[in-house]
């Protein structure tokens, strides 16, 4: 996983690809490209939309051309700067580093909705509109766990032109969806292209699990991140993140965050400037029904590992001892297989994470699990995610 920054060149570094997830769950499913300058993709279809965000005017697919010429004065581009760390490894230390992103306007207050590691660490943020205007932002909030930040501008209701969020859960694999951003700085291009899946799991900048990503095969480069991925009605249901590449540039697998995550995200930023998420403090793998009868172990979500100081430790979880091949997979063994929280039956890693992802820091759960054979139920009272 590897972030990038753009200063007259690109500067890589390093972001691990492991983690412990907010719901407790640090499987990573895919290796990606974060992009400070930008790279993703995303899609989701149509939703009802509010005074805030006007809907557009659909009465049937939209063709590419009337989707831009709808929506693209509602993309910005985000350029932010920092200063460099003199502990870099990288060239051009001591002096200023530029990057840059996308963004799309969110409202009619000026709220600006672009992905948290296009701003993380900047001093300074402006926003340039597809008229050529200018203006400073200043950073409202920001969430790391989601990779999504809110920007406030000052500019006149004349430059403001708000999209309409869809509903990221009615998208199907397949459906055509369309990317507008600034790639390279070349602002406000676009391309299209499909839903090539739903419901995948990317790393967020501080290591923890992004679920249910939208993957697209329309082209995504440095300076999309933070842009708006769209349906064929030209309604936001994305915002593109990552990459997954092997050269650093479009191989066509791209990520955004869906839009009904945004949705929630933002509203909790404009509100408190902050977001706090529940956190159990495992990583665990999905045991499925079959490969479980073959382990002699439950189905569920195995806890893998358990960190130290965390509810989950508290409570007296165990993660797996060892591992186990079943077709040429390995799985790990001997840890505890949770099987339901409250009462929600857990059959994979993803229910338990969104489980959790459902609750509050502060919330009490009960969590059964299965040891040995034995079940057992434990209560636990979520902590809040480490930042």
């Amino acid at each position: 996983m590897s972030r990038f920054s753009r200063s007259k060149a690109v500067l890589a570094t390093a972001l691990a690809a492991a983690a412990l997830a907010g719901g407790g769950i640090a499987l990573v499913a895919y290796t990606s490209l974060h992009d400070v300058s930008g790279t993703t993709a995303s899609a989701a279809p149509t939703a009802t939309a509010s005074a805030a965000h006007p809907a557009a005017q659909t009465s049937g697919p939209l063709s590419v051309s009337e989707i831009y010429k709808r929506v693209s004065p509602g993309v910005v581009e985000v350029l932010a700067t920092s200063s460099a760390s003199n502990s870099s490894p990288f060239p051009f230390q001591g002096g200023q580093q530029e990057a840059q992103g996308s963004g799309f306007v969110y409202d009619a207050q000026g709220h600006v909705i672009t992905n948290e590691h296009v701003i993380d660490g900047a001093t300074s943020v402006t926003v340039r509109f597809p008229n050529g205007s200018t203006y400073k932002a200043h950073v409202v909030g920001s969430d790391a766990s989601t990779d999504l930040a809110v920007l406030k501008v000052d500019a006149p209701s004349s430059v403001l032109h708000p999209l309409a969020l869809g509903d990221s859960s009615s998208l199907q694999v397949g459906d055509g969806v369309v990317a507008i951003g600034s790639p390279f700085g070349l602002e406000n291009s676009v391309t299209s292209g499909i839903v090539s899946g739903l419901e995948r799991q990317i790393t967020a900048p501080n290591n923890f699990a992004i679920d249910g990503a939208i993957q697209t095969d329309a082209a995504i480069n440095h300076g999309n991140s933070g842009g708006p991925l769209l349906d064929t009605s030209g309604q936001v249901i994305g915002v593109t993140s990552q990459i997954k590449s092997d050269s650093g540039g479009n191989e066509g697998v791209g990520f955004a965050i869906p839009s009904n995550t945004v949705r929630s995200i933002a509203s909790q930023l404009i509100q408190s400037g902050s977001i706090e998420h529940a956190y159990l403090g495992v990583a665990v793998q999905t045991i499925p029904a079959d490969v479980a009868q073959t382990l002699g172990m439950a189905a569920g979500a195995e806890v893998t590992q358990v960190r130290s100081g965390t509810p989950a430790a508290n409570a007296g979880l165990k993660g797996a001892t060892g591992t186990q091949d079943v077709n040429g997979v390995p799985y790990p063994t001997g840890g505890d297989v949770i099987t339901q929280v409250d009462s929600t039956k857990i059959a994979t890693a993803d229910q338990l994470r969104n489980v959790i992802g459902s609750k509050k820091p502060g919330d009490q759960v009960s969590i059964t699990y299965v040891r040995s054979g034995a079940q057992h139920t434990v209560q636990v009272k979520l902590a809040t995610r480490p930042s």
